[in-house]
């Protein structure tokens, strides 16, 4: 069920019973009841996952072109992927989903895993949620409320909120850490304004300034929350150690307010990329603690790093056109691909450029279409992927 709305507090209080708002799946399907043990495989099980607009979850195999639906949820308007599980994001609930491939890094290699597909249920709330995965747990923002969902709970089939708080109703983030999460609280005007360093039990441990706090992610280096004047970084997840990455001097107000909604870059990667204004892509070195600015020169929408010894940047322009910057220029790019999504806002808002160690993915939701671009190959497009339905959702999973 879920839990009853109480007055806002200032100070966040933690809510008893907690898990009794993730509930398991209600109806399984084929892929829900698939019982197979996990194994080990050689190769990495690289799939492209989609989402349509009725719900119904495909599975592309990257390595051999197998197609699938694994699940039927109900219709979503976001996703988010970890590279293993899904969540499936929408007005008072989150769908989650283990889509059955993944990778474990051990540091100096990595084991690859193909195991059963799993609709794992729902969690619950008020408004439409965002989704932070992290290593030890994923974090969920409902209106007026931020949940902590553990990872090893995931892994076993299952749902289990490590906490669930009150905050005050705002547009914010519940940030998984090592232990516990970094959650915005909001000033009077309803704005995020600080972070809020949480215990696994709830419990309230600290705060750290961050105006305008909006896009993270999590790097090689640490945990990333953009804030309008910069951004927090929290080395090894550890909020203890929390340093702020202040933008340069003179950065121009408007490249500052759009760099600090969203972060996308390769997994795992020191080197992250965000909007600056329409023209440019600021470069988050978490590493070197130092931001870069890169004029592309044209309109553009969308900006991944892929940060590859070349320092490559996928970039999606304003025409459906995908570039490739290198050292900070414009070294190749493709035909218009996506130009009939961008003309409708409803696609437009959903197209996503996925990034791995030798691709680009990006899907075409109007195009019923999608493509995989080599950036080292002067953006050629190596493969394209028709649809019976639009892709409107888009991950790379088993990564």
């Amino acid at each position: 069920m879920r839990l009853s709305a109480v007055p806002l507090l200032l100070a966040l209080t933690v809510l008893t019973g907690c898990a009794a708002s993730a509930t398991p799946a209600a109806d399984p399907t084929a892929a829900t009841a698939d019982t197979r043990a996990p194994r080990e495989v050689a190769e990495p099980p690289h799939h492209l996952t989609t989402i349509d607009p009725g719900g119904r979850v495909h599975h592309l195999d990257l390595a051999d072109g197998g197609r699938d639906v694994i699940a039927e949820i109900k219709p979503v308007e976001r996703l988010v992927s970890d590279g293993r599980y899904l969540f499936g994001i929408r007005e008072g609930s989150v769908t989650v989903i283990d889509s059955g491939v993944w990778t474990r890094s051990h540091g100096d290699h990595f084991h690859y895993h193909v195991g059963p597909v799993r609709v794992l249920g729902e969690v619950e709330g008020d408004g439409v949620p965002t989704v932070v995965p992290g290593v030890t747990g994923t974090g969920v923002m409902f209106r007026g409320e931020a949940v902590l969902l553990a990872a090893d709970a995931l892994a076993d089939g299952r749902i289990a909120e490590t906490f669930r708080i009150r905050v005050a109703a705002h547009d914010g983030l519940t940030v998984p850490l090592t232990e516990g999460a970094l959650v915005t609280e909001p000033d009077a005007a309803g704005a995020p304004a600080r972070l809020r360093v949480v215990t696994a039990d709830g419990s309230e441990r600290s705060r750290i300034p961050c105006v305008g706090a909006a896009g993270t992610i999590a790097t090689a280096v640490g945990v990333v929350v953009g804030c309008a004047d910069g951004a927090v970084l929290a080395p090894g997840g550890d909020a203890a150690r929390a340093e702020r990455i202040p933008y340069p001097a003179g950065a121009a107000p408007a490249d500052v307010a759009s760099a600090a909604g969203v972060f996308a870059a390769r997994e795992s990667r020191p080197r992250v990329a965000a909007l600056a204004g329409e023209r440019g892509v600021w470069i988050l070195d978490t590493r070197a603690r130092s931001w870069a600015l890169q004029d592309v020169g044209e309109p553009i929408v969308r900006a991944t790093a892929i940060d590859d010894v070349q320092q490559r940047v996928a970039v999606l322009g304003a025409d459906g056109s995908v570039l490739v910057l290198s050292q900070g220029r414009v070294a190749a790019r493709t035909a218009p691909l996506v130009a009939e999504s961008l003309r409708d806002p409803d696609a437009a808002a959903t197209i996503e450029l996925v990034v791995d160690q030798d691709h680009v993915y990006l899907n075409g939701p109007s195009e019923r279409m999608l493509w995989e671009i080599d950036p080292a190959d002067d953006a050629r497009v190596t493969r394209t992927f028709a649809t019976d339905t639009p892709p409107v959702h888009l991950a790379e999973t088993g990564r």
